[in-house]
């Protein structure tokens, strides 16, 4: 099987040769200096090359989000850190010698009013940067290789998410509540954006995924209740699974951290059929879950804090997900990206052991 046919045939249920191997979250920076110090090889600047992983959904370089982009403009410097105007208008604080998100101080939108103004400058669907020949040219190379072509992606393409980019977290809540008729027109403006795209690119070549970047649950569960969901998500996500039903794209994902349970029976019913990336500090148990939803498609789950612990503990731990491995719609990988108090010893001790988990020779 390619790359392509393992994918879907593995989310779907269906036969296939074996899980697909990935290796897809990163480490981070600080992970990879560590790494640098003690016994990689110079000559390896992919990690992921030694084990010869497969190709995961590769996500199209189409602009679903500001058209243009708003320019990163530094607005304040220090010895510790950096404030700075994001690709999307954020006002952000980075800090220089942290592993972290960035410290958000400021958003966008915060009227009627700014919401307007931003639509018209930032998000015309037909902008003609959006959907390039470059991008086509690539889409065309993938899908003809036979690697999973992906629609959407981080930082553009979740309702939750894009409305959190734009009000802030607080903001995006209290709307919610407050002003639904506002988060409503969004999150339509949004799936109308980003169906325009689609539609331009699915006129060239195939494609195999739908993706939402939505991290909208914490370790207590969703951020908003499952009617909330139901209320005002449910019906841009049916937009987009009939428009994927149309052209034949089997898969509609949802990346979200935390505990998403509570949502996911309206996920399901809302076309959503692929998830991560689970994470077992937030209660995520792929053996439940996978008990629990039998007919959805899952990604992670492996604990990454157990990368830190050593050899005995990293067997353990895939022992932990084997079951859910053998029971199929279940692509085994970490729950998130790599923290440095993992050494690279015992990264290619978890790469070496999950590759002979899943198969691949």
């Amino acid at each position: 099987m390619n790359d392509r046919d393992r994918f879907v045939a593995c989310v779907l249920g269906e036969p296939v040769d074996r899980p697909p191997y990935y290796l897809y979250f990163d480490p981070w920076p600080s992970t990879w200096k560590r790494w640098e110090n003690e016994g990689k090889p110079a000559d390896v600047t992919n990690f992921r090359a030694p084990f010869e992983p497969d190709f995961p959904p590769l996500p199209l370089p189409v602009n679903c989000g500001p058209c243009p982009r708003f320019e990163r403009t530094v607005l304040e410097e220090d010895a510790e850190s950096v404030v700075f105007i994001d690709e999307w208008g954020i006002k952000c604080r980075s800090f220089k010698d942290k592993e972290s998100m960035p410290e958000f101080l400021e958003f966008p939108v915060k009227s009627r009013r700014d919401w307007e103004q931003y639509r018209e400058e930032r998000l015309d669907p037909d902008h003609p940067d959006r959907v390039t020949e470059e991008c086509c040219d690539a889409g065309q190379t993938w899908s003809d290789c036979g690697l999973p072509v992906q629609l959407g992606n981080f930082p553009d393409t979740g309702l939750f998410g894009c409305v959190r980019w734009l009000l802030g977290d607080e903001g995006c809540l209290i709307a919610f509540c407050t002003t639904p008729d506002l988060v409503h027109e969004i999150m339509d403006h949004l799936t109308s954006l980003w169906l325009t795209v689609y539609e331009k690119v699915v006129q060239r070549f195939p494609a195999d995924i739908i993706h939402f970047w939505e991290d909208m649950c914490g370790r207590q569960g969703p951020l908003i209740s499952p009617q909330q969901w139901q209320d005002f998500m449910a019906p841009n996500y049916r937009r987009l699974a009939a428009f994927a039903a149309e052209h034949s794209i089997p898969v509609i994902s949802v990346d979200t951290d935390g505990d998403p349970d509570l949502i996911i029976p309206p996920m399901m019913e809302a076309g959503v059929n692929y998830l991560f990336p689970l994470e077992v500090a937030a209660g995520c148990d792929v053996s439940l879950l996978r008990a629990k939803y039998p007919n959805l498609g899952m990604m992670g789950g492996i604990d990454k804090r157990a990368l830190a612990d050593g050899r005995e503990a990293i067997d353990r731990e895939l022992d932990r997900i084997r079951p859910a491995v053998d029971k199929g719609r279940y692509i085994p990988e970490l729950d998130h990206t790599i923290p440095d108090n993992v050494s690279w010893e015992n990264f290619c001790h978890y790469a070496g052991s999950l590759k002979n988990l899943v198969g691949k020779t």
